[in-house]
């Protein structure tokens, strides 16, 4: 193996983003106030939630984006966080009806506003597609949220390559804002994909990779440690038996064992930990790249966050892939 050893860099915490998505439901709201606020003081400033994120917990619609605007009113530091939430998704009952029409990501928006007790959201996801509507559409309806104040930036999460080089070609032509960063399912753990049950949601694949390469659109990557696959193999000393069901199915091919044998050695050649290098490969990569850290106590946080002052270069990064 060759590769540069890069010892650090001058990246920080603020090079991640804090998941939100279990806040508020199974999360209870003094831990996740701990956890926003150690996040906060450890130098980060980006926040991920959904309109979403709750509504499959009883009694818990909206649930995390309700905890996180209570956390904003009681801090008062809304001008110092980057607040990124989606809206647009489908009812959880009916997957397989989008909701994508200006009148559905409207009240998704208001709503979500009134749940964060926020009069912007700094960047806003349309959580699905629907192939079926015509892009001007969607383009029209964000662009008019942008003047009225209520979003600041926008982008797309789970759309593919071809529609999201659609909707950008049609923005560029029509002069109008158009899509800033896209959310994928991406970690350095290769998903075995004929087995996400949820078949809405868009993996980092060829097409999407070459056109973020090619653009240099942001990815904000969610799913980021694969959750958690390396790190717990390592705990199970390599005991695939011990994993839970859905991340074994979900991750266990020869592809990621290779790759968590690589894990180890780069994390020790560079006396950091497995969670830290499988974070710092997508940070490394040759366009902007925030992964979404998905944390249920402060531990976990504070470990993640460790990966922020560290660049692999482009040998390591290669290394890791190979």
């Amino acid at each position: 193996m060759r590769y540069r050893n890069i010892p650090g860099t001058t990246l920080n915490p603020s090079a991640l983003c804090l998941g939100t998505a279990h806040f508020g439901s199974s999360i209870d709201e003094k831990d996740c106030f701990e956890l926003l606020d150690t996040f906060i003081n450890e130098g980060g400033n980006f926040i991920d939630t959904a309109h979403v994120y709750g509504n499959w917990a009883p009694g818990c619609n909206g649930a995390s984006e309700k905890v996180i605007g209570r956390w904003l009113a009681a801090r008062r530091n809304r001008d110092r966080i980057i607040i990124a939430t989606k809206g647009a998704h489908p009812e959880l009952s009916t997957m397989h009806i989008p909701r994508l029409s200006r009148q559905e990501i409207m009240a998704d928006l208001d709503e979500s506003l009134q749940y964060l007790q926020t009069d912007y959201i700094d960047l806003y996801w349309l959580h699905r597609d629907d192939p079926s509507r015509p892009v001007a559409d969607i383009l029209q309806t964000l662009n008019e949220q942008v003047k009225a104040g209520k979003i600041r930036y926008f982008g797309c999460s789970n759309w593919t390559a071809p529609r999201i080089s659609e909707a950008m070609e049609y923005a560029k032509h029509h002069r109008l804002k158009g899509f800033i960063a896209d959310q994928m399912m991406w970690s350095l753990a290769v998903p075995n994909v004929d087995v996400i049950q949820d078949k809405t949601l868009v993996p980092m694949d060829d097409k999407i990779m070459e056109l973020h390469r090619n653009t240099h659109l942001a990815a904000i990557p969610y799913s980021s440690q694969a959750q958690g696959f390396f790190t717990k193999l390592v705990d199970a000393k390599g005991d695939i038996g011990r994993l839970r069901e859905d991340v074994r199915n979900l991750y266990y091919n020869d592809t990621n064992i290779s790759r968590l044998q690589k894990v180890q050695r780069l994390a020790e050649d560079l006396n950091r930990t497995v969670t830290e290098i499988a974070l710092a490969y997508l940070i490394s990569q040759p366009f902007v790249t925030v992964p979404i850290i998905g944390c249920r106590t402060v531990s976990q946080l504070t470990q993640s966050l460790k990966a922020g002052d560290l660049l692999l270069d482009e040998d390591m990064v290669a290394y890791l892939e190979g």
